[in-house]
Parts: structure tokens; C-alpha cells; sequence
């Protein structure tokens, strides 16, 4: 993984503001085979930032346009199923029919799913005299966990684009490699620059830093009990703002 040591920002790989590095570990044998950077409260305002900027024209594009996008991201994504299924098993300790046939599986399914809703779903009607028309919320702030990663990150990243919105990802520290090949899909699948930002780190420092950010309009969390500690305290306080929380997510020993 070429970019372990990097942050994705603004449509570029860039390195982390301080030093700091994670071990990422095979629990199959229990030894490191590979590093990631951690990020800082500065990492998190540059990919805010990025998000923030980049609304402003991606939030214009029309549902076909998006939609569009959602197709080649699929296309993308199948050309490294392969590379995405051994990526997983070794960083969750999955079985490997079990990571090839579900873990990456389920990322395939979630975005075929998606743009079968997106053919049919309705982004303006008219109620009587009053036209009713959705519209994305902002920047998003996307937190997911380690046990099924590329599944909760397909899960919040591609709906957050068919919608019109930019993001800031937060993968687990424990399986955060899928998340950075994910990036380089969106890369190759033509993303704009600034729509998806990923930045590694802990949840007490970039999950706290994310959620409390006065240009995050909206936080999708999922998480274990630990997390929901420490982050809740730190949701955005602006009435605006939305949050969608799951704790079920259980910590791996």
C-alpha cells in the first residue's frame, strides 16, 4: 500500500501534518505488515477544508450527473475486488472466502443497490401548489469501524455522493488499508477533487476533531460503546447540523 503514510485532500495524496504512525496488525498471525500515518486537529481542518470548497460546485450537479459518477466507481471498484478481499482478510483476520465472498462482496452489492435506487427515485414532486425537491445537506463527516469496514464505508460514501454532498472519512485505525485503496478507486473512478477526503487517526483526536468542526454539516458514526463515550460529548452543537448514530459495532481484542 503505497499511501499508508499519506492522507487523501483535496484530490491528492498528502503527507500528515505531524509524525506520529500506527502499527496495523494481522491477527491471523498477530504480526505488523504494515504503518499508517494518524492525523492531527490540523489534518482535519485541511480536509474540511477541501470539503467545504469543493461543495460549492459538486452540490450543482445534476442526480444524472452523480449517478453517472456512482457507475464508474462500481467499474473501478471490480477491477481491484481482488486486491480489495486479501486486504481485508489480512487486516480483520477474516477467512479468505470469507472476505472474497462478503467482506469485498458487500461493497459491490451496495453500490449495484444504489444506483437501482438512484434510476427510480424521485428528486423533485409537486405536493398541491408547493414543489418539493431534496437537496444535499453539506459536508459530511463519516467514522466507521473495523469489522466490516469496506461495507460501512461504501454504505456512507457512495448514498453521501449520489446525494451531492463532500465528505471527511474516518476509517478504524485497526483496518484502515481498505479504506485507502477505496480512495485510489474514487480517484481512478474520476471523483472531483475535494468531494472525498480521508484522513487516518484515532478517534479521541480526528473522530473528536471531525465531530466538533463548525463546516461539518452532518456526522454518520458507526462504533463500539468505547467510542460513544468519548464522541458524544463533541457533536456538532449547530441546530443545522444532523448526526446518525450506531453503536453496535463491538471492539476486537
Amino acid at each position: 500500500m503505497s499511501h499508508a503514510l499519506q492522507f487523501y485532500i483535496g484530490g491528492e495524496w498528502v503527507a500528515p501534518v505531524g509524525d506520529a504512525r500506527l502499527p496495523v496488525i494481522d491477527p491471523s498471525t498477530e504480526e505488523t505488515f504494515a504503518e499508517i500515518a494518524m492525523g492531527t486537529p490540523p489534518d482535519v481542518d485541511r480536509a474540511v477544508a477541501a470539503a467545504r470548497h469543493a461543495f460549492a460546485s459538486f452540490s450543482l450537479t445534476t442526480p444524472d450527473e452523480r449517478l453517472a459518477l456512482i457507475r464508474k466507481i462500481l467499474e473501478a471498484y471490480g477491477e481491484r475486488y481482488d486486491e480489495m478481499a486479501q486486504l481485508i482478510s489480512r487486516e480483520i483476520g477474516a477467512p479468505r472466502a470469507l472476505a472474497q465472498g462478503w467482506q469485498a462482496g458487500l461493497g459491490t452489492r451496495h453500490l449495484k443497490e444504489l444506483i437501482r435506487t438512484c434510476e427510480a427515485f424521485t428528486w423533485q414532486r409537486n405536493k398541491g401548489t408547493t414543489l418539493i425537491t431534496h437537496e444535499p445537506i453539506g459536508v459530511v463527516a463519516l467514522i466507521t469501524p473495523w469489522n466490516w469496514p469496506i461495507n460501512q464505508i461504501v454504505c456512507k460514501v457512495a448514498p453521501a455522493i449520489a446525494a451531492g454532498c463532500t465528505m471527511v472519512l474516518k476509517p478504524s485505525e485497526v483496518s484502515p488499508l481498505n479504506a485507502l485503496l477505496f480512495a485510489e478507486i474514487l480517484d481512478a473512478a474520476g471523483v472531483p477533487p475535494g468531494v472525498f477526503n480521508l484522513v487516518n487517526g484515532d478517534g479521541p483526536t480526528v473522530g473528536a476533531a471531525l465531530c466538533s468542526h463548525p463546516d461539518v454539516d452532518m456526522v454518520s458514526f458507526t462504533g463500539y460503546r468505547h467510542a460513544r463515550v468519548s464522541r458524544s460529548p463533541r457533536w456538532p452543537r449547530r441546530p443545522s447540523s444532523a448526526c446518525i448514530r450506531n453503536w453496535a459495532a463491538s471492539r476486537r481484542t
